[in-house]
């Protein structure tokens, strides 16, 4: 990674960081921007409706699976070259998505986008340490913007989503993308640092193959979800078999993908794997309660998209006023075991939700406690786990964190689905078998929650300050 000496001035640092957060706010929302769209895209393109959900997850297992290598690509061509790449390949996969004429294209077009994003997420946050990691104080400012993009991504997914649906077309959905890659690809050269190309290198093409097809079967396993299949048990095999090639093609090559030594640093496992429960934990809940107040209020997709808004205002304050000066104060695991807890006390509040209920009694509440604690828990994570790392190394770390975060929401949303499915979740038109899969839904997630506080509690240091914030 670059030094800080490719660093754009001061007074135009904070305007690079805004591109920096737009690259956060839209890789978020391209996971959850479609959700609303589903029903108008299953009746345009013939989508059954058990291969429906794959519209979010080609997205999802493909960003999450080249993330790793999007990281690696950023260390050795130079962040902003790989920041921009990326930007052309979200917005040529966004035009083949919202052209898409049948099944096949789209999830090929879906599939693209998540290329994109795997290269643009980790380069942004490579880019984010060059411009900000000598100050460590203007550093967690930057890290708390970055790390508020990603709420305000998924919420305004849902709600531009609902927007744009009820309003325009379901294309649209994806062609919003491209006007943002064009500002984006123009505004680059003048705000973000070139960074140097490494004097050597080389791609682990067959590291990144074995990662991303034994993430994808994976997943697809987990999201299939048919446990008295001999196949879904055979493809869990060879999912496990891919990953531990993985790891033994790290182990052995001279220049990894994921060299296995970084994971020695201090702190930087506990952070990684805070990361992938906290995504296991705060999407399903996203999910489920955009559809309860859809499909048991009986919001419209516009209305519903605006009842999660509160909860998004109080992540960005929390995440930007709040969290940096606690995490000074307190250190990555106090922080992270704490926000964690106050995540599963919102979830378990919501977890009580009625066929009967109303947004005031059964939402706003719950959603604004799991808020808080989504808000006191990520920024600490997310900086401890990039910070760790050696600085040649920003890049690998920023992938690996992201590839953490999208694969956890990923399983965590397979695994939680499959719960609230089982509970009621799938009877349609009765809501009160809707409600009480909800409910099983938002239990489910709290004991991940909940969970993922007694690792982050058994696994970080103690104390767990981290220089990077000290003298806030």
């Amino acid at each position: 990674m670059s030094t800080q000496l490719s660093a754009p001035p001061s007074s135009r640092r904070w305007v690079a960081l805004g591109l920096i957060a737009l690259a956060q706010f839209m890789v978020i929302m391209d996971t959850s921007i479609i959700g609303v769209a589903l029903p108008k895209m299953q009746e345009s393109l013939g989508f059954s409706q058990e291969n429906l959900s794959w519209v979010f997850n080609a997205y999802v297992v493909v960003f999450g699976g080249l993330l790793l290598l999007g990281g690696k690509l950023s260390d050795i061509l130079g962040a902003r070259r790989v920041f921009q790449a990326g930007w052309v390949i979200l917005g040529i996969g966004s035009l083949a998505a919202g052209l898409a004429s049948n099944a096949a294209v789209e999830l090929i077009g879906r599939g693209v986008q998540g290329a994109g994003a795997a290269l643009i997420a980790p380069s942004a946050l490579t880019l984010l340490m060059m411009i900000f990691g000598s100050n460590p104080k203007e550093l967690t400012k930057a890290f708390a913007v970055y790390g508020a993009a990603a709420p305000a991504g998924g919420t305004a997914g849902v709600f531009l989503g609902g927007l744009i649906t009820e309003y325009a077309s379901w294309p649209w959905v994806f062609y919003i993308n491209i006007p943002l890659a064009l500002i984006a690809l123009v505004a680059a050269p003048a705000l973000l640092p070139d960074g140097a190309m490494a004097p050597h290198g080389s791609v682990d093409i067959l590291g990144a193959l074995t990662a991303t097809l034994g993430l994808g079967a994976a997943v697809f396993a987990v999201v299939r979800a048919e446990w008295a299949a001999v196949s879904t048990w055979v493809i869990l095999a060879v999912a496990a078999a891919l990953l531990a090639a993985f790891v033994a093609i790290q182990a052995r090559r001279r220049e990894p993908l994921m060299p296995l030594a970084i994971f020695r640093a201090p702190d930087l496992g506990a952070a990684n794997l805070a990361q992938v429960l906290l995504g296991a934990a705060w999407v399903p809940m996203w999910f489920f309660l955009n559809l309860y107040l859809q499909q048991v209020l009986g919001y419209s997709a516009f209305p519903s998209g605006a009842a999660l808004l509160p909860m998004t205002a109080l992540i960005m304050v929390g995440m930007v006023a709040l969290s940096p000066k606690l995490f000074a104060r307190f250190g990555a695991r106090t922080m992270t075991v704490t926000g964690l807890v106050v995540l599963a006390a919102g979830l378990g509040w919501l977890s009580f939700v009625r066929a009967d209920g109303n947004f005031w009694v059964d939402v706003l509440p719950g959603s604004l406690v799991a808020a808080l604690g989504m808000s006191l828990a990520f920024i600490p994570t997310l900086q401890t786990a990039i910070s760790a790392a050696a600085p040649e190394e920003g890049g690998l770390a920023s992938g690996i964190v992201n590839t953490g975060y999208q694969i956890g929401s990923a399983l965590g949303l397979a695994v939680v689905t499959a719960i609230a499915s089982a509970a009621g979740a799938e009877e349609l038109g009765d809501k009160t078998e809707l409600a009480q899969g909800f409910s099983a839904s938002f239990v489910a997630a709290a004991v991940i929650a909940l969970a993922a506080a007694g690792i982050a509690l058994a696994t970080f240091r103690k104390p767990a300050r981290t220089e990077v914030t000290a003298g806030i």
